[in-house]
């Protein structure tokens, strides 16, 4: 038998098995149960964030052998969390979705001062500006850290972004105390959350760390693009029926009008298409005469000239009738559109 398992085997005090059985039934309360660091995190604001996640998440904070024999006695495949026990970490409890569990924590960080012999979460830039710090030897101590500062109008200024310690480098006491003076926090508390396990699956920080809007708006674009699919290909669903019923009305009508088919639906369309065109054939006949007498006094179109045709000319009027004929693709078109016009809202 392997030592782990004789650890985990071996009699244990009744506290432990208190703090375990309680630990189980913590885990066993939760659909996401999460590894988190607590590491370098003040006792007061620990309880600030506890408080702050009263209601949507609950944390619990154990030793860490303790916390692998409660992942281990839950029939729920969360020992897999285990491997994320390191260092100091704590459990943390929600019925909230892995991702919405990330973003909250994300959100409830706060900046800090660091200490020396921390390591620099990213680059530390001290501004360029005035320091409001009076001319003294606090201007050696910048420089000895690397900023570019000089007295100047009274005062101690750095005259352009100085990166003083670059992601990953330890932070040496002198920067600190110089970091400390100028008010600078240049690192976040709060809980780090290592690993998720929801539904079945783990997922790891990185897995969780997604852009939001990103998303949504990848979403509302596959969305579009598979409803006009849909439409293009004439298949129906609850989102698309509406849109086609509504083309293949636009269309049967555009039909009707291009075969004049005497339909109640269409007739008001037949009657406006052939006012159209016998105001438009008058219009160009310079005869007063030309138009109608009915549609005379409708939007009448100017008067041409007095003179009145003979009979051969009136004839000839009637063959060329079919001259604006044209003009009934146009009229089929406008139709057609005004169909798409409703398929597309």
């Amino acid at each position: 038998m392997s030592a782990e398992a004789e650890r985990k085997t071996e009699t244990i005090p009744e506290w432990k098995e208190e703090e375990v059985g309680e630990l189980t039934d913590f885990v066993e309360r939760y659909g996401s149960v999460g590894v988190v660091s607590v590491a370098g995190i003040p006792s007061k604001q620990l309880q600030t964030m506890r408080r702050n996640l009263h209601g949507s998440a609950e944390l619990r904070i154990s030793r860490n052998t303790l916390l692998e024999r409660a992942l281990d006695a839950v029939d729920k495949d969360v020992e897999e969390l285990a491997d994320y026990i390191e260092g100091q970490v704590g459990l943390i409890g929600t019925n909230d979705n892995p991702f919405g569990l990330y973003k909250q924590l994300e959100a409830s960080k706060s900046p800090a001062p660091i200490s020396a012999g921390e390591v620099a979460p990213n680059d530390i830039v001290i501004p360029e500006g005035d320091t409001g710090v009076d001319p003294g030897p606090f201007v050696g101590e910048l420089q000895q850290v690397g900023a570019a500062a000089r007295i100047q109008d009274g005062s101690i200024q750095v005259t352009e972004d100085s990166v003083v310690a670059e992601e990953g480098d330890e932070v040496s006491a002198d920067l600190a105390n110089v970091l400390s003076e100028l008010g600078m926090e240049p690192k976040e508390v709060g809980l780090d959350l290592s690993a998720v396990f929801s539904d079945g699956v783990l997922f790891e920080a990185d897995e969780l760390a997604i852009d939001v809007d990103a998303y949504r708006s990848d979403v509302e674009t596959a969305a579009a693009r598979a409803r006009n699919l849909a439409l293009n290909a004439t298949y129906p669903t609850a989102q698309t029926t509406p849109a086609l019923v509504a083309k293949a009305e636009g269309e049967a009508k555009s039909l009707g009008l291009q075969a004049a088919i005497e339909s109640p639906d269409v007739a008001p369309d037949l009657v406006s298409k052939a006012d159209a065109q016998v105001r438009a054939l008058a219009a160009q006949i310079e005869d007063e005469d030309a138009l109608p007498e009915e549609l005379r006094g409708v939007e009448a179109p100017a008067a041409g000239g007095a003179a009145e045709e003979d009979t051969e000319d009136e004839s000839s009027d009637e063959e060329t009738e079919a001259e604006p004929e044209p003009e009934d693709d146009d009229d089929d078109d406008d139709a057609a559109g005004e169909g798409l016009g409703q398929m597309f809202g």
